[in-house]
């Protein structure tokens, strides 16, 4: 394999992504690994408590201070909002109920203490970041030359792009090419979380609503979470493309640092991807990981090495060529 480093840029390797030659290998030695495949009911069930819960929390401090909606935001309403977008994740994957329509209406249901229509752009979105995983063109988790270049390396405007970080993430399908951004589902989305969202201000009362829509900042930005979205893609190891986080906040994002497994398996639930990665450790345990998303965080801030740059991309392939290894994901829909 070819890699060439072209300075303040992108890493440019030639060929396929990792996972498309591991997932193949990991298939051979462990045909076993479909028996992991499907979806996981009872997360739809927590996905009910955790926007109940807020829901709950928001009505509570309707009535306090500010200091203290920011601090309840920031210690817990941010670890809820990001759970939930995590099983909007879940849902993208059709791996919580049994057909794509209703893991839909669960992914809107997520949506509803997120303040921002999130689940269905999200699901045409991140289903395109698997297809064209590190393509410049169409991988939308890359961020635009113009958007790393005013972001560079200082840990001032680091800071500041991890703190508006969801703002960065709604522009991302401006880069893609060739797929269009809209369509019936993500039409819904909107009109419904805004019908949402003026329910609670005018219901529950606007530092209800401000609650959620802080918790939905810090869930996406500046936090110790924030730590996953460095954690994913972003290069500490020379060649190695994809990393996976195994800390203790696993247990409240539902199994989200898992990263390279779920690359390898998008098939596989949350619940199930500890035991892909047990079945075969030596393809992941001999791979970097991390344990703390706070210091792969304050990592990428103050390591004048590190910005949006570090990461690798791949050729484009063209959406209309024929994928050749396509036939490795048919086992999951791409609905875009």
């Amino acid at each position: 394999m070819k890699t060439e480093n072209t300075g303040r840029d992108y890493i440019l390797v030639d060929g396929p992504n990792c996972h498309v030659t591991r997932r193949k290998e990991i298939l051979k030695k462990y045909p076993q690994v479909r028996e992991l495949y499907g979806y996981y009911p009872l997360s739809a069930l927590y996905i009910a408590l955790i926007v109940l819960g807020q829901l709950v929390v928001a009505y509570l401090i309707k009535d306090q201070t500010l200091w203290l909606i920011f601090l309840v935001s920031y210690l817990f309403g941010a670890f809820m909002n990001h759970s939930l977008y995590v099983m909007i994740h879940e849902c993208t994957h059709n791996a919580v109920l049994k057909t794509p329509l209703m893991n839909k209406v669960m992914g809107l249901v997520c949506d509803i203490p997120l303040v921002l229509p999130s689940a269905m752009g999200f699901r045409k979105y991140h289903m395109i970041h698997h297809k064209h995983l590190g393509e410049y063109s169409y991988d939308p988790d890359i961020t635009s030359y113009t958007e790393s270049r005013l972001v560079g390396n200082s840990a001032v405007m680091k800071s500041l792009w991890l703190f508006l970080f969801s703002l960065s993430q709604a522009l991302r399908p401006l880069k893609v090419q060739y797929y269009k951004p809209l369509n019936i589902w993500t039409a819904v989305n909107t009109i419904l979380q805004i019908a949402i969202n003026i329910a609670v201000y005018f219901y529950i009362g606007p530092m209800a609503l401000l609650y959620l829509a802080l918790s939905t900042l810090f869930a996406l930005g500046l936090h110790p979470l924030g730590g996953r979205w460095i954690q994913e893609h972003y290069i500490t190891k020379e060649g190695q493309e994809t990393y996976s986080y195994y800390g203790v906040l696993n247990k409240l994002t539902f199994n989200m640092g898992f990263h390279n497994e779920h690359h390898d398996f998008m098939q596989v639930p949350w619940v199930n991807l500890p035991k892909l990665k047990a079945m075969a450790p030596e393809y992941y345990d001999t791979l970097k990981s991390y344990r703390s998303w706070t210091l792969v965080l304050l990592n990428f801030i103050f390591n004048p090495k590190m910005d949006s740059f570090s990461r690798i991309i791949h050729p484009d392939r063209h959406p209309k060529e024929k994928d050749r290894e396509e036939s490795l994901y048919n086992n999951t829909e791409m609905h875009y």
